[in-house]
């Protein structure tokens, strides 16, 4: 995981002039130069990673199938997701509440959560993740795949069962704690 050391501003204190090494980003989730993964079915594009905005978040662009969705989790970070097009069950501390788009929802660090998609549709959205990471954890743990359009791999039984032991073992690494 690359470290990045967010700079904050102290009260009282005048802004620092612009940092000129920074560019502007866009990202179009089409872009075959973008980071394109399958984790358990979903699909996810990459949008903006941490080293673009010196940790300060990522933003990731989700697929997510009929029955996708990670079991429930928890990290040590904020994660905030824009529905686009669709509807799904967020489960938090235990209470499951079902969201349509257009909506945004955000999980406070450290919250037990998960979300799936009962809806029977794609359901499209926004992830972004602050400070970055989870851009990292999934590019260690995904399959990548050509662009956002290609099917998501379908592992066998071994190939699911070395993936979850996989996933288990960077989760520490990348604050993240699988209930």
């Amino acid at each position: 995981m690359t470290d990045h050391s967010i700079k904050t501003i102290p009260a009282g204190q005048p802004l620092p002039a612009d940092d000129l090494t920074r560019n502007l980003t866009v990202a179009l989730p089409d872009d075959q130069a973008l980071a394109h993964i399958s984790q358990a079915g979903n699909v996810y594009t990459i949008l903006i990673s941490g080293d673009q905005t010196e940790g300060r978040y990522c933003l990731i662009d989700m697929l997510v199938p009929d029955g996708g969705g990670p079991p429930a989790h928890r990290h040590e970070f904020e994660e905030m997701f824009t529905l686009l097009e669709g509807e799904l069950e967020f489960t938090f501390r235990g209470q499951t509440e079902t969201i349509r788009a257009p909506a945004s929802v955000n999980i406070p660090a450290n919250a037990p959560h998960r979300f799936a998609n009962r809806s029977g549709k794609m359901v499209h959205m926004l992830c972004m993740c602050t400070p970055a990471g989870q851009e990292e954890f999934f590019l260690s743990i995904a399959d990548r795949i050509p662009d956002r359009s290609s099917p998501a791999p379908k592992p066998d039984a071994a190939k699911q069962v070395e993936k979850k032991s996989l996933m288990t073992s960077l989760a520490p690494k990348y604050r993240t704690e699988f209930l």
